[in-house]
């Protein structure tokens, strides 16, 4: 777009500019053999939104510690199927989304129109891996699943089977 004296505003190089070195770095992604590392996740990807609430339960105690990352990093790449750098790339993304985010609402929105029952019951089971993946739960780590598990249409019964066996596998009896 050209002004009336043939200038082309600031704004459209900045734009242009940010465009053409994205399109270098997937260039050269995709030359390396690196595609996955350069690859982002959509605000409509579902698995983004899952990994926030995963992430929303993890830093839920003032700690995002190695263990609760390497937990979701490990969930993220059995469960997502996605390699070790897209999983790297999700946990930031996720970390972001969580930070700007309002509610719960708007990640268990997205999951319930990409999951069946089976799928949100496999993410509330993630949520109590990653609340305890520091050997407890904290009170705030089960509210958060709680709620999550309520707007992710999971019932009590189902909820509450889940945080057991996940409990039994840890050998937490607490």
């Amino acid at each position: 777009m050209k002004t009336a004296h043939g200038i082309v505003p600031y704004a459209d190089f900045q734009w242009t500019g940010l465009f053409m070195l994205q399109s270098l770095a997937d260039l050269i992604a995709a030359v390396s053999g690196n595609d996955e590392a350069g690859k982002k996740f959509d605000d409509n990807d579902y698995r983004l939104s899952a990994a926030a609430l995963l992430v929303h339960v993890a830093a839920s105690d003032d700690s995002f510690d190695e263990a609760e990352r390497g937990v979701l990093h490990d969930a993220l790449t059995q469960r997502f199927d996605v390699g070790a750098d897209a999983a790297s790339a999700m946990i930031e993304a996720a970390v972001t989304a969580d930070r700007e985010a309002i509610d719960l609402y708007q990640f268990t929105s997205m999951v319930n129109r990409a999951l069946d029952d089976d799928g949100k019951k496999k993410l509330v089971e993630m949520l109590f891996l990653i609340g305890y993946a520091d050997g407890k739960l904290t009170e705030f780590e089960n509210n958060i699943v709680w709620r999550a598990s309520e707007l992710l249409h999971v019932s009590t019964q189902d909820r509450t089977e889940i945080r057991r066996r996940v409990r039994a596998g840890i050998g937490d009896r607490a």
